[in-house]
């Protein structure tokens, strides 16, 4: 009698992905937003000290937030290893890859404090700050940068826990720590008279306080899955190679919006203040799609871990259909919604002339922005992290020749956001041609 073959497993429903990705974009999404709305709250509490102090605090945040900005990669790496070997069935296995990364925080951390410490007056003048802004800027970018060890490590453990297909805790303490931290900074500032220093204080008690919180919630799973928390020259090593490539690929977006902040300061007042406004919605809107990208980094993971090919490419279908369909809501919201917002951010007509070429441009790109994002956390979840730095190297050499024409050109802000239109098309067109292919479809428990 011949054996009947094995029945094939069930392929996974539109409705099981589409559980799969809200369970984690949502929470993900909470935990994006939590940290610039909190800040926003923290600026309040400087801007009563005072109009130089707060521009020193936030020429202080941008050299900061730049220093540790590129070191994102550490979350995505990590939220990939993770993820495949949670797919693979190998728990312990995805416990001892996020220590490592962890490890390779601690480790990167340690030059940054020094750089910051020896180079903050370099970077406030640097960064424009005047000469009554700059003492404020050295004290708080040098005692934040005591807190860059935490906030690295945050990031590594945010990534494990996001491998791990948990996006609930880093939200719980997301908003616990930045709530802590508008209440250290209210009490320092004010009830201890510390000023400018409190407020950094504060932001270092904050950030210290979130990454002890990490470390309970990973120590609590190395011990019940029987993972060593010691340092691994190899696992950290392995650690670093998977997050060089992303390193690269942050630098070249981050050198894309350097450029087009640079331009614009060269058109005008007004148009260098329509792009700030505009950018500020760009890196808002960011938010929405970014969760979906996270969410896509856990679950590709996961899937090419257990080998799932089909489930994959089933994944990346639907996720990049919430991302055409989010950014079509989302632009429509840009322009529609234009007379609510756009009086909070200026009173100035002629910036509020300059706004609405921008914004409409802005609002055009959406539909491509969504599966930009999507395709970008998929193939990060599948570990494809030289392909995506050298699209990213690629598009950089495309973006800023056109960008840096646009004044010779006269064609304005309007110009230069037509360029950043092209930049994200030039994304597109790389992720899309990648995604279609099937190179980045590495399966198994260690992307070889």
């Amino acid at each position: 009698m011949t054996a009947s073959p094995p029945t094939p497993a069930p392929k996974p429903s539109r409705r099981r992905h589409d559980r799969e990705i809200l369970a984690l974009a949502v929470p993900a999404f909470g935990a994006l937003v939590a940290e610039p709305l909190f800040l926003m709250a923290d600026s309040a509490i400087v801007g009563h000290l005072g109009t130089p102090q707060l521009a020193g605090v936030g020429v202080a945040s941008a050299a900061l937030s730049t220093a540790t900005g590129v070191f994102v990669f550490l979350a995505y790496a990590t939220t990939a290893a993770v993820a495949r070997r949670i797919g693979a069935g190998d728990r312990r296995g995805a416990v001892q890859q996020g220590i490592d990364g962890i490890w390779l925080a601690l480790g990167l951390a340690v030059p940054v404090v020094l750089l910051t410490l020896v180079l903050a007056p370099w970077a406030a003048d640097t960064l424009g700050a005047s000469a009554t802004a700059a003492p404020h800027a050295v004290t708080y970018l040098r005692i934040s940068s005591l807190g860059i060890p935490a906030m690295l490590m945050v990031l590594a453990a945010t990534g494990v826990l996001r491998g791990l297909q948990d996006t609930r805790t880093p939200l719980v303490v997301a908003v616990a720590g930045f709530a802590a931290n508008i209440g250290l900074n209210a009490g320092l500032v004010y009830g201890a008279g510390l000023g400018v220093a409190g407020s950094a204080w504060g932001t270092v008690l904050a950030q210290t306080g979130m990454a002890a919180a990490y470390l309970v919630v990973v120590v609590r799973g190395a011990r019940r899955e029987g993972a060593s928390l010691r340092p691994d020259t190899a696992g950290i090593r392995a650690s670093a190679r998977a997050g060089g490539p992303l390193l690269v690929r942050t630098i070249s977006l981050r050198a894309v919006l350097m450029t087009a902040t640079a331009v614009a300061a060269r058109l005008g007042d007004d148009q260098v203040a329509a792009h700030q406004i505009t950018m500020a919605l760009f890196n808002f809107l960011a938010f929405a799609l970014d969760a979906i990208a996270i969410a896509g980094q856990a679950i590709i993971g996961r899937y090419l871990g257990a080998s799932d090919v089909p489930g994959a490419r089933a994944a990346t279908r639907r996720m990049v259909e919430w991302g055409v369909v989010s950014g079509l809501v989302l632009g429509l919201l840009v322009v529609v919604a234009r007379p609510l917002y756009v009086p909070l951010f200026t009173p100035d007509p002629a910036v509020r002339a300059q706004l609405d070429t921008a914004l409409l441009l802005l609002a055009l790109t959406q539909p491509v922005a969504g599966p930009v994002f999507v395709l970008d956390g998929v193939l990060m979840g599948a570990g494809d992290g030289r392909y995506l730095a050298w699209a990213g190297l690629a598009t950089l050499a495309v973006f800023v020749p056109v960008a840096l024409a646009v004044p010779a050109t006269g064609t304005g802000l309007a110009g230069l956001w037509w360029a950043m239109n092209l930049f994200m098309l030039l994304r597109a067109g790389f992720l899309a041609w990648r995604a279609r292919g099937g190179k980045w479809l590495v399966t198994g428990a260690v992307r070889g």
